[in-house]
């Protein structure tokens, strides 16, 4: 496969997903021009340049830095279309009707660079139709592209091929969405809605048809059909508010239009009070109204029986919360079919009636199971796909039990269960690979080269799982090598949250010398996010009770002991971040030797929040890396590089993606920021590899670092009394914020006394014990521990 360089896209269609592709391409160094129609007044690229505005006040925020929709340029389709020729890949995201595209591709095509790649987002209509209003010579590069909205956020991206895309074509895109782009890539066969939006639609029409059937209310299926059952939050009505009533009534009348033949067609039609919403202009979120609606603080939903919006106040039935909770999947299902309860008959019926529909359909809109499974993952949040779900409830008895209730009639649909379902197989997936009910096969995972660069992908019920060859573990940690990398060893953490107690300390500790003694490098990496919570509060609650500051003090040295352990080892540490690395996570990174993070990392220095400031060496670092920079400088004065690290710690400020991250100095220039999550192990382990083969010797320990001293310090009172005057902080959130400008500014020195690593970190020390004695800081602690979440007190 030679290589596909996208040096410049164009997104044909500034709506909310042409814009958001956009932006996330920009996101990742690629430039854009994004295209729209010109504007009727004004500039004619009036409409892009206001959706280029619109993505800056969108949240959660498409751009991962504020600076990246600089790189998106504006254009239109009268005056700009020779800017596509310098473009590699050329995304068509405009409205989904079929002779709006047509007109659309007619009218770029002879613009299109001979080697570009041209897509479609759309995510239903047919490839093989919108291919027809190509020339020839582009069908070959052709293909459909449906990223899911937000872009930046859903991980799926379905390619769909048209009868004449080429194989390279697809080859060289998935590596680019899959690498570049930070996706996870399945491929569709070009039948309506694909894989995603077809199971994902059905699944919401199900439960939809077993809402009425069983009179339950709108919020008491989003309590069932949320975390209770492995789904997201928003379930399924708040989900489709989210998504747009609208929207989903047209995905609806899509399938109904094109799948006349289904044994399910009879359920494509939007019911009729969601056609009632909608002609109300009630389309869920963005008109603050559909089948939810807030009123004040309090939120309302719609009420079939009243016509009309009631309080919101859906739970689920103390037996049914009690099967759920069953941890066997086989006794769970059981219980539910077997269970009386409206709301257990309904949980088995969209189960049962998802699993008949994904069997009967898998031979025509997927290549294999794992392809279902992963698109639901993926496009819809499931925390498991409807056959892994199958799978692990036992497959021969599920299957029994679902043909049973067809021939009772009780099914959705007559429809026969396929003869494969039933040849004796255990599940569709297993160590072979995952069954594909159009190769009558078990299919294994693709070969492309850019898979190898997922050391573990993420896996589905029933395949092997690989973990390594363990060379060392404690109750905190363990440490171990990868296939075929004797030379690079991992650490883990094993507790909750990944979080830092005194095992995992003297894990680390441990690790590093290890190491030193016996490999090139080491990379501290985490199964599953969070990269770490941060330090284990839970282990400071003893000696805080007993008033043992001594003690807290000692252990508070241990952890500043550890920091400097990582930041001075004799072979280069990694931190491979992704999710939250937050406290003395955060301080991990700070001090590994490099940190190799995904895009979606959340890193911060948190203590604030619990009444305290960081301890593990954070503000030292802080204040290393101020006198640093100002040392580059001519007169440089540490204090204009403290203020807004001393923002940044005060206000507990976490970033919102490894790119801010750089930006508020928790990572630095030389880490790399790595878009898709599964290929940071992978890149650790090469970072690693080359700082060794480099002859990696850690810096010496800095001498005559100069502070803020008590001028800084002084500074930084008159902003906090300017701030607890003008009510934005507490009388204690000043004590704290107090004690991070000492340990920022190096304690109560003169501006500019050259001190050393451990002067800084006694200060950082001091203030963190003397805060732990006081009240309140006691009280955010426990409250923290009790409730998940901060008090302000």
């Amino acid at each position: 496969m030679s290589n596909f360089i996208v040096r410049k896209v164009a997104v044909l269609g500034a709506g909310v997903m042409g814009a958001q592709i956009a932006a996330h391409c920009a996101n990742a160094n690629v430039p854009v021009v994004l295209f729209d129609l010109p504007a009727k007044e004004g500039d004619p690229n009036g409409i892009v340049k206001k959706a280029l505005d619109g993505l800056k006040k969108l949240e959660p925020s498409p751009l991962a830095a504020k600076d990246r929709v600089a790189y998106i340029d504006a254009a239109n389709y009268d005056s700009g279309l020779e800017q596509l020729r310098g473009c590699d890949l050329i995304i068509e995201a405009i409205a989904e009707r079929m002779d709006w595209k047509h007109d659309l591709y007619r009218k770029v095509a002879p613009f299109v660079a001979e080697h570009a790649i041209f897509a479609s987002n759309t995510s239903g209509l047919s490839i093989n139709a919108l291919a027809e209003a190509l020339p020839a010579g582009l069908k070959p590069r052709f293909c459909g592209v449906h990223f899911f909205n937000p872009p930046r956020y859903m991980q799926l991206v379905e390619l769909i091929a048209c009868k004449g895309t080429a194989p390279e074509l697809l080859d060289n895109l998935e590596t680019f969405l899959t690498t570049t782009l930070g996706k996870g890539v399945v491929r569709a066969l070009d039948t309506p809605n694909f894989v995603a939006n077809r199971v994902g639609v059905f699944s919401m029409l199900a439960v939809m048809h077993h809402t009425e059937r069983l009179g339950l209310g709108f919020d008491v299926v989003d309590a069932l059909t949320g975390p209770a059952i492995g789904r997201p939050k928003s379930a399924t009505y708040r989900t489709a508010d989210v998504v747009g009533l609208d929207t989903l009534a047209h995905v609806i009348k899509t399938m109904q239009d094109t799948l006349p033949a289904d044994p399910w067609h009879k359920f494509y039609a939007a019911p009729a009070w969601l056609t009632f919403l909608i002609g109300k202009g009630a389309l869920g979120q963005k008109t603050r109204a559909g089948i939810y609606r807030k009123e004040g603080k309090a939120i309302h939903v719609v009420d079939l029986a009243k016509q009309d919006y009631r309080p919101s106040a859906g739970e689920v039935d103390a037996e049914v919360a009690a099967i759920l909770k069953i941890r066997n999947p086989a006794e769970k299902f059981e219980k539910l079919r077997a269970h009386a309860s409206p709301q257990a008959q309904f949980l088995w019926a969209i189960f049962r009636d998802i699993f008949h529909y994904c069997a009967f359909h898998l031979e025509s809109i997927a290549g294999n199971a794992r392809d279902v499974d992963l698109a639901m993952r993926w496009g819809f949040g499931w925390k498991e796909g409807p056959f892994e779900t199958w799978q692990a409830a036992g497959w021969q008895a599920i299957a029994n039990a679902v043909k049973a209730d067809i021939d009772a009639g009780q099914a959705m649909s007559a429809a026969p269960l396929p003869a494969w379902v039933f040849d004796g197989r255990v599940g569709v997936h297993g160590k072979a690979g995952s069954y594909s009910a159009s190769a009558r096969v078990e299919q294994p995972r693709s070969t492309l080269p850019v898979y190898a660069r997922q050391v573990f992908p993420e896996r589905v019920l029933g395949e092997a799982e690989e973990r390594g060859t363990t060379v060392f573990e404690s109750e905190g940690v363990r440490m171990w090598t990868a296939p075929g990398d004797a030379d690079i060893a991992v650490l883990s953490f094993k507790s909750k949250a990944n979080t830092l107690g005194p095992d995992v300390l003297e894990g680390i500790i441990e690790a590093v010398a290890r190491a030193e003694r016996d490999y090139q490098g080491l990379v501290i990496w985490q199964s599953k996010p969070p990269f770490s919570a941060g330090a284990n509060l839970a282990a400071l609650a003893p000696a805080l009770q007993a008033k043992d500051f001594a003690g807290l003090e000692k252990g508070v040295a241990r952890f500043q002991q550890m920091s400097q352990t990582l930041k001075y080892a004799q072979v280069p540490v990694v931190a491979a971040v992704s999710g939250m690395a937050l406290g003395g996570g955060c301080e991990v990174v700070m001090h590994s030797s490099r940190a190799v993070a995904a895009l979606e990392s959340y890193i911060g220095l948190v203590e604030a929040g619990v009444g305290l400031i960081p301890a593990g060496g954070g503000c030292k670092e802080f204040a290393l890396r101020a006198s640093e920079a100002a040392a580059r400088i001519a007169g440089g004065d540490v204090f204009l590089f403290l203020q807004p690290v001393f923002q940044t710690v005060a206000m507990a400020n976490v970033s919102k993606s490894a790119l801010e991250a750089r930006e508020l100095g928790f990572l630095r220039e030389s880490d790399p920021v790595v878009f898709n999550a599964q290929e940071i192990l992978h890149v650790a382990r090469q970072t690693a590899r080359a700082l060794a083969e480099s002859g990696w010797r850690p810096k010496l320990p800095p001498r005559g670092i100069k502070v803020a001293g008590r001028n800084g310090i002084a500074t930084l009172e008159m902003m906090l009394v300017n701030m607890r005057e003008g009510g934005m902080i507490s009388a204690h959130d000043y004590r704290v914020a107090k004690g991070a400008a000492a340990a920022l500014c190096g304690g109560d020195v003169e501006t500019g006394t050259p001190v050393n690593e451990d002067w800084l970190l006694a200060v950082e020390r001091h203030e963190f014990v003397e805060l732990l004695k006081t009240e309140k800081t006691q009280q955010r602690i426990a409250h923290m521990l009790e409730t998940g979440k901060p008090l302000r007190n």
